[in-house]
């Protein structure tokens, strides 16, 4: 199972998204989500994510579509230890509301100089305002919020509610409303109360019939309907100057698993952002050398990298729906072939879990072998 940003049509059963408390059992145990609003953790945070990995999972993390983390190979019951962890680390500050606290956020936003406002006061008052609403603890686990602050990166992913700049969406289209920094936050809550009015099991906008115009009348707009933004293949690669003088630096995570050494690297980094693209950047520091230690850890730094761009879901032996061992035939496949073009996203079900936004190739693991979809 994974974070994806799913493209299927209308849900009938319940929603079983995973958060810290509850936990989907695979086969290879316990798997626990660990939501990072904006994907920023300071490394204090970031450390007790590692150390519980190692101390209750596999001792490796999952980065997921949405900037979030994942913690695999959880024993029976360490749920509960892991819940207490992440609870004094502030990673779960509200029991009734930790599998709604999706969002995503520009990674770089604030410091590369790009953008019409810095989004990062909005995704922890956005995050507060969810906590703060018993009423939107009734969102799906899958309903996701984008903070783009106007380069355009985020609101391509098709988020339920979102804002661009000074525009808000809905389901990743214009919904005709425009909004000063400080009345987004309300702006964005109130579209989620019309999503939860209108809804009947939809888990998502995009999947309630005529959503956007149902959800943009009662927030008393007409929308023009026009798509925020084309999505993004992939997240930014090598280092970015700040526009404070320091630099952040960023790499692509093969296949959007970090091994157990390679989350102790990043230990090293006063902060880690996790983007939706499942790679990281590491904003804030004084030069380019630890662009050097991401490398040497086996992260891709560089923009040519045959890992950027291609993604793959947990496949076998984790997952009982696979059909192959996906990340191991990806990794065959890939090794010293750059796979600029179309993202490559290799699934082992038709499930096709941890699906890229916007168009990308498939190769669908089936009994009879690999198809390309």
């Amino acid at each position: 199972m994974s974070d994806s940003l799913p493209r299927s049509g209308p849900r009938s059963g319940p929603d079983a998204c995973p958060g810290a408390i509850q936990v989907h059992q695979a086969l290879d145990g316990g798997l626990a989500r660990v939501r990072v609003p904006g994907g920023a953790l300071t490394s204090a945070r970031w450390r007790a994510v590692a150390e519980a990995a190692a101390d209750l999972g596999d001792g490796g993390l999952e980065l997921t579509s949405r900037g979030n983390l994942q913690v695999r190979g959880l024993a029976a019951g360490a749920e509960q230890s892991l819940a207490e962890r992440l609870s004094v680390a502030g990673l779960l500050p509200s029991v009734t509301h930790d599998r709604v606290r999706n969002i995503v956020a520009s990674p770089l936003s604030g410091r590369d100089g790009r953008g019409v406002l810095d989004v990062r006061p909005l995704v922890a008052e956005l995050d507060a305002a969810l906590r703060a609403d018993p009423a939107l603890a009734d969102l799906p686990g899958r309903f996701l919020f984008a903070l783009d602050d106007g380069r355009g990166d985020v609101a391509g992913l098709g988020a339920d509610v979102g804002l661009r700049g000074r525009t808000v969406l809905l389901a990743g289209r214009d919904s005709g409303l425009r909004v000063a920094a400080g009345e987004a936050v309300a702006a964005l809550v109130a579209a989620a109360h019309a999503f939860l009015a209108e809804r009947q099991k939809e888990w998502r906008l995009s999947e309630l019939d005529d959503g956007v115009n149902r959800v943009a009348a009662r927030l008393g707009a007409a929308p023009p309907g026009l798509p925020a933004a084309r999505p993004v293949s992939w997240g930014p690669i090598g280092a970015v100057p700040q526009v404070d003088g320091r630099v952040a630096v960023a790499a692509a995570v093969p296949l959007g698993r970090l091994d157990r050494a390679q989350v102790e690297v990043l230990c090293g980094a006063p902060t880690v952002i996790v983007t939706p693209w499942r790679g990281v950047v590491l904003p804030d520091l004084p030069d380019e050398s630890f662009l050097a230690t991401l490398d040497e850890a086996g992260l891709a730094t560089d923009p040519d990298s045959p890992w950027v761009g291609v993604t793959a879901c947990v496949g076998s032996p984790g997952c009982g729906r696979a059909h192959a061992d996906v990340r191991a035939d990806a990794a065959v496949h890939h090794s010293g072939h750059p796979s600029h073009g179309l993202p490559v996203h290799w699934v082992g079900c038709e499930r096709a879990c941890g699906s890229p936004a916007g168009e990308h190739l498939r190769m669908l693991a089936t009994v009879d072998g690999y198809v390309t979809t």
